[in-house]
């Protein structure tokens, strides 16, 4: 698992280390402080499910999301995109 250092020129999930990121995935959105990369998944920390969005444009605002325990992993295969909404 890589974990956050300071890195030129990355791009990509390994450029978003240590930032609050929104995964849009094939059956969930997953939201939360990006603390780790490798291969086969992400580790979000003090994540979220979001269950219903409400505007995209309000910065991360979400209308249902249901926090998850601890450190949560999801797998890279499923991500179908990602970013910083804030």
């Amino acid at each position: 698992m890589k974990k956050i250092i300071e890195c030129e020129d990355s791009e990509g999930l390994v450029s978003l280390l240590g930032e609050v990121i929104t995964l849009f995935c094939m059956n969930y959105i997953y939201t939360g402080k990006l603390v780790g990369v490798n291969d086969t998944c992400v580790k979000l920390e003090k994540a979220s499910v979001v269950y219903e969005t409400g505007p995209l444009n309000d910065g991360g605002a979400w209308k249902d999301a249901q926090s998850l325990p601890g450190y949560w992993y999801v797998a890279t295969p499923t991500i179908e995109s990602f970013g910083k909404l804030k």
